[in-house]
């Protein structure tokens, strides 16, 4: 299993609509090949950070199957232009 942990940085005073838009993206990357789980954690002590957690059941799946998938550009659309700056994303197994 593979753990994708990406920080992220919300555009000031957007969060509660990046909120309503993750909600929205969230069915698109659970029905993902390879998906196992996720959890989005609002920082306590920075009110426009996540971090967002993602299982996979290997890596191919999310640099692969997801990020060059129809699904992921719904995703992108979604979530992107919350992102400042855009977020590092790591693997971890």
């Amino acid at each position: 299993m593979i753990l994708e942990v990406a920080i992220l940085n919300i555009k000031e005073g957007l969060s509660e609509n990046f909120e309503g838009d993750f909600k929205k993206a969230e069915p698109i990357i659970s029905s993902m090949k390879g998906y196992i789980s996720h959890k989005l954690k609002k920082c306590v002590e920075q009110n426009d950070k996540y971090i967002l957690l993602v299982n996979w059941k290997t890596i191919e799946d999310h640099e692969i199957g997801f990020r060059q998938s129809k699904e992921y550009q719904e995703w992108k659309a979604l979530l992107h232009h919350y992102y400042d700056p855009f977020p590092i994303v790591e693997h971890y197994k």
